[in-house]
């Protein structure tokens, strides 16, 4: 059981069963647990052969760091995907991809968040540089609400390397910077897009930063002077998918 990981609370535990069912070795309930939601996972893991056991809640409480809603599952390692696939994924890409670059950021509550939205908008893959960044653990996987185990997590070694291959592959990356003078709603974002966010509080690094093609910014209407890193997030994936949505609307009618 040591090799095996502990991910925790309903959707995560769906999630896998649905989309990666041979990770999950087995299903814990807690005692006297047997709502419709749980009977869901409970024929997903007949369907998937998975044994599914009950605990104590007080002895799953001390199984995990959270919520776990009365569900935890043991399962393989994650698996944190290689900059090789990276370029697999964009190979059998159709359309204009669009990717999200998290720059440093460090809370895995934020990246759970940004992984789900990404997911949502419809991005091909989220990239972070495999030193200082959050990765995948529990706690991305229950904030991310079952997204974790479907959109890639890419970890590359020199984000600005990898900057590089991607701008020579035709993708154009844009920036978030406060201090920006152009707005995010006024920069196209309709064709193959790299939407870089920086770090809590940092922001991007000068590396990050010298390889975007544009810089936007949001305007702040408030007092405040800048968003969460998941909120700022979640406004410039949905301005991606409005866009070009809007640009798919206009060509049908031309």
């Amino acid at each position: 059981m040591s090799q095996l990981e502990k991910i925790y609370g309903v959707h995560a535990v769906e999630a896998l069963l649905r989309h990666h069912p041979k990770r999950v070795k087995q299903i814990w309930l807690a005692e006297g647990r047997s709502d419709p939601r749980v009977q869901v996972l409970v024929d997903l893991a007949a369907q998937n052969r998975v044994s599914v056991g009950q605990a104590e809640r007080r002895e799953m409480d001390a199984w995990v760091e959270g919520v776990h809603q009365g569900v935890v599952a043991e399962v393989s390692p994650s698996q944190v995907w290689g900059e090789a696939m990276l370029d697999e994924l964009l190979d059998r890409t159709e359309g204009a991809p669009l990717l999200l670059v998290l720059d440093g950021v460090t809370d895995p509550h934020n990246l759970g968040a940004c992984l789900r939205t990404a997911d949502a908008a419809g991005a091909l893959a989220v990239l972070v540089p495999k030193d200082k960044s959050a990765t995948l653990t529990p706690t991305v996987r229950k904030v991310a609400c079952g997204a974790a185990e479907v959109i890639p997590l890419v970890a590359v070694t020199n984000l600005a390397r990898t900057l590089e291959k991607l701008q020579q592959r035709g993708l154009w990356i844009v920036g978030t910077a406060g201090e920006a003078e152009q707005e995010l709603y006024d920069q196209d974002l309709t064709g193959p897009t790299i939407i870089i966010m920086g770090a809590e509080g940092k922001g991007m690094r000068r590396l990050t930063r010298e390889h975007c093609d544009y810089l936007v910014r949001l305007p702040m209407a408030g007092s405040v002077s800048s968003l969460n890193v998941s909120v700022a997030t979640g406004v410039c994936l949905f301005e991606a998918m409005r866009q070009r949505g809007a640009k798919a609307k206009a060509a049908k009618k031309a």
